[in-house]
């Protein structure tokens, strides 16, 4: 489902077979994460940060195994981008803030072609609405922040082809799921990053 104005944002609250917030281990840690903590932007902070920080990009790290469902992201610390937005997402909705999931199209060398999806989160605050923030771990080169309300995400659009998917998605793009449930090691994954085709719209008088 993607988020439209006056959509029931209830369904960036439900647990779900991969955003398993519900899962008595991601319950605890979004409770722990939580505690003592009644401002609602502190506690997304305090969710951020543990997942930017904390869990390790698997691509970054070379780790396995090859994780998907946020309640395995906090079991074995470790995923690929789209495997931390699912925690993140989780350990948020476990704390009554709506939490989606939205993608980037960028390219895997920076600046030339090929180009994959890249998965970071939007998440929706009382005093700015929906507002993105990209948990995928930083390194040189790469300062995601929470700024709101400037985003500070880890990537820029830097080629021509890339672009901002406009989407908060209640669920994982069937891309994604496909590509992480089926690759046994991260080297798998890196060779077969999931990919969207934009689709482009006329200008009026095109052919």
């Amino acid at each position: 489902m993607v988020y439209q104005a006056g959509v029931d944002r209830s369904q960036y609250l439900a647990s779900s077979d991969v955003i398993d917030w519900q899962h008595p281990a991601v319950l605890a840690r979004a409770r722990q994460l939580a505690r003592g903590v009644t401002d609602e932007q502190e506690i997304v902070r305090a969710c951020f940060r543990f997942v930017r920080d904390e869990i390790r990009h698997s691509g970054d790290y070379k780790l396995n195994p090859v994780t998907c469902k946020a309640s395995e992201v906090l079991e074995h610390g470790t995923g690929f981008c789209y495997a931390k937005s699912h925690l993140l997402a989780a350990v948020l909705r476990a704390n009554g803030i709506p939490a989606g999931l939205c993608y980037q199209r960028l390219t895997i060398t920076p600046g030339q072609p090929p180009l994959s999806l890249h998965g970071l989160n939007g998440v929706y605050l009382q005093e700015f609405g929906w507002y993105r923030l990209d948990a995928r771990g930083n390194k040189p080169g790469v300062n995601a922040q929470f700024t709101p309300p400037l985003e500070k995400l880890a990537f820029a659009l830097v080629h021509a082809d890339e672009a901002d998917l406009p989407e908060v998605w209640a669920e994982p793009l069937p891309q994604i799921i496909q590509v992480l449930a089926s690759s046994a090691t991260f080297q798998e994954v890196s060779a077969h990053l999931p990919d969207v085709e934009l689709i482009t719209l006329k200008r009026e008088g095109q052919n």
